[in-house]
């Protein structure tokens, strides 16, 4: 159980046993609900989002169903509803409660999760006390990636739930804060074209579950032409965005999509979420509470719809000409030559506001915020789901979705890679996303 091909991603060289890292991915999610009350942990803000008693408890359920049921001679449930209570979209294990339904659970208490959750992790350790063949515990490092996903969720979750008070309360006091300086000047970064190798080498969904894992939409492997495209050296910041909105950016039909422009009209949209203007400024809501708008950061919470319209308008400004949205691949093939490192949710530790950088070399490719690709979510060429109903997890959602790279600042550190590919529906823009542009 201590051979590096047992350990999670990014975990080969720790000496931690499995159990220890279990134990401090379930104990950093815990610790990310630790400022919330009982009732900010039930409410369910839109149907898009959850409560974080419900991933605090779907998170264990996941564990559960994929590996203690039959994995564990003797387990027994927590409680036999659970299973169709916290079931999220596995059509193959059974009912589901409704989505949008989520916040109707003031049973369980919140108490009862945290039972459940006890429940579960000591099930788990006299798990991983026993031999396992290298499938099933791909299956735990699926598990154990999973939770990671699910710990960005739960803070996106708690933004907007927090934002929907009038108090508009912080969710943790904000950290001392450098003083902002202006943003580097744009800078393009140029690659020459060529066949390139994009997608995840391994075999199938995290094989050996080692530092190989990854999803399956990640593979297989192969080669795409990529004419010479350039890529900014930084990501569009408040200031820049703001300029587009004073350009009469969100009245101009010719710079939107036809769905865009539906969207925009129909829910009223003139900024980024959580951006409301107060006696002439502009001010955001963010984890840390309502905070003036910082020009030299990244901006953040825009659709694909409104990352394609500013990058309409920017390929019309004269330091920008040409401006666009990088493909999906692009971004693989500049982001591949890059060292991962960010601002990341680094343990328990986050920094919730992209910052500001001072390099004219590429910055921000991973962490700060995810960026949105020109690429629709597609499967690649011999793309076959996983047997199962882990097969659902990411291939029944190829479509109507938009691809975004590169993690943010809610992403755990050793989630990340090159390869990663997130995706959300092209009006969404609730998750921490934000513009890089190319040419």
């Amino acid at each position: 159980m201590n051979a590096p091909s047992d350990l999670p991603p990014g975990k080969a060289e720790s000496s931690l046993a499995p159990q220890e890292i279990f134990h401090t991915l379930r104990q950093t999610t815990e610790q990310l609900a630790a400022p919330l009350s009982a009732e900010d942990c039930a409410i369910q803000s839109m149907p898009d989002a959850s409560p974080t008693k419900w991933h605090l408890a779907h998170t264990s359920w996941f564990f559960e169903t994929f590996l203690l049921e039959s994995g564990l001679p003797g387990y027994r449930h927590f409680h036999p509803q659970f299973r169709a209570l916290f079931n999220s979209y596995y059509n193959a294990v059974g009912d589901k409660h409704p989505r949008p339904e989520r916040g109707m659970l003031s049973r369980p208490s919140l108490d009862e999760v945290y039972a459940y959750r006890r429940h579960v992790d000591n099930a788990m350790l006299q798990w991983l006390s026993r031999a396992q063949s290298s499938e099933v515990l791909a299956m735990f490092t699926l598990g154990l990636n999973h939770e990671q996903q699910h710990q960005e969720l739960i803070l996106m979750d708690i933004k907007h739930m927090l934002s929907r008070n009038p108090l508009q309360p912080a969710y943790r006091n904000a950290p001392a804060r450098a003083a902002i300086t202006a943003a580097p000047p744009l800078h393009w970064h140029s690659y020459s074209a060529g066949l390139c190798e994009v997608g995840h080498a391994g075999a199938a969904l995290g094989a050996g579950g080692g530092v190989d894992f990854f999803f399956d939409n990640e593979g297989p492997r192969h080669q795409v032409w990529l004419a010479d495209f350039a890529l900014a050296s930084r990501l569009v910041t408040n200031g820049e965005y703001l300029e587009f909105m004073q350009d009469g950016g969100y009245t101009r039909a010719e710079l939107w999509l036809a769905e865009g422009w539906d969207a925009i009209n129909a829910h009223h949209w003139r900024a980024p979420l959580y951006w409301q203007q107060r006696d002439g400024q502009w001010l955001h809501f963010t984890l840390h509470g309502l905070q003036p708008i910082a020009p030299s950061d990244p901006v953040q919470h825009v659709s694909f719809f409104e990352a394609e319209a500013f990058a309409q308008w920017a390929s019309r400004q004269s330091q920008w000409q040409d401006a666009r949205l990088p493909t999906e691949f692009e971004w693989e093939s500049a982001a591949a030559q890059q060292t991962i490192t960010g601002n990341f949710l680094d343990g328990q530790t986050l920094r919730a506001l992209p910052a500001a950088h001072q390099s004219s070399a590429p910055q921000q490719i991973y962490g700060d915020l995810w960026e949105w690709t020109r690429s629709a979510y597609a499967p690649y060429p011999g793309f076959r789901p996983a047997t199962g109903a882990v097969g659902e997890y990411n291939g029944k959602f190829m479509a109507n979705q938009y691809v975004l790279r590169g993690g943010s600042f809610a992403t755990p550190r050793d989630h990340i890679r090159a390869t990663y590919r997130n995706f959300f529906p092209a009006h969404a823009r609730w998750q921490f996303s934000g513009i890089r542009l190319a040419r």
